[in-house]
């Protein structure tokens, strides 16, 4: 275990040494945005790992960086736990965009904070399984009246390095993630239904409109919000030693 973790810190992402700059350049001279799931190792924080979802515009410059609030059971046991200081939103044409973490989108604070940022477009960034994007994709979409890019790879033992440690103790021809990237409007039906058990690339043309459309008789920060009795603070905090 210790061998596997050693190896997961060596390969994890440092923005400060530059290690997204092919994807800014990318980014940049293509004229698109990105939102981009990564395993963080930021230099003030020692040795600790974060799950993070990267924002970076048009331009090619990093706009956030947030880190998941809570690693998931034994996600634990390597990853530490973010703050709020990601918790935003950017604009993207016509849309403000944001993104949250794999299981932090079950969370419904951490959803709200997204609303109340202006979410017109939420990605949720996942590890790749059709079960964990199926039913909440649509549930967020339908909630918070906005488009929602659930995003996940297929991943199967094939894709390890032979070096990888602890590979001659996995099992040959094991699919650990059957991919599940879907798309859900504003009134929570499938725009692109979950894609499985295949690599490509899934797009789809939205249409602003239909967020307001359908924030016309629900807007759980607009018009439906009741900051007199229900409210919510959030720390944006960047947590440092």
């Amino acid at each position: 275990g210790k061998d596997l973790h050693e190896r997961y810190v060596d390969q994890a992402v440092t923005l400060e040494a530059g290690h997204l700059d092919g994807v800014r350049d990318a980014a940049r001279s293509g004229g698109t945005a990105v939102s981009l799931g990564i395993i963080e190792r930021p230099p003030e924080r020692g040795m600790s790992l974060f799950c993070s979802s990267v924002y970076i515009d048009t331009a090619g410059d990093v706009r956030s960086v947030h880190r998941k609030l809570v690693p998931t059971f034994e996600e634990r046991l390597s990853w530490s736990p973010g703050d709020g200081h990601g918790l935003r939103v950017h604009e993207l044409g016509a849309f403000r965009v944001g993104s949250l973490n794999c299981w932090e989108n079950w969370m419904p604070l951490a959803r709200t904070a997204m609303y109340g940022a202006g979410s017109e477009v939420h990605v949720a960034a996942w590890p790749g399984s059709v079960g964990l994007t199926r039913d909440i994709t649509r549930f967020i979409a339908r909630e918070g009246r906005l488009f929602v890019v659930s995003v996940g790879a297929p991943y199967c033992s094939e894709d390890l390095p032979n070096d990888f440690p602890l590979k001659d103790q996995l099992p040959d021809g094991e699919r650990y993630h059957n991919g599940g990237t879907c798309i859900a409007g504003p009134d929570g039906e499938w725009i692109v239904e979950p894609v499985h058990d295949e690599q490509g690339i899934v797009w789809a043309d939205l249409d602003l409109a239909d967020v307001r459309r359908h924030r016309q008789n629900f807007d759980p920060v607009g018009h439906y919000g009741r900051p007199d009795v229900l409210r919510l603070e959030v720390n944006r905090n960047r947590l440092a030693p």
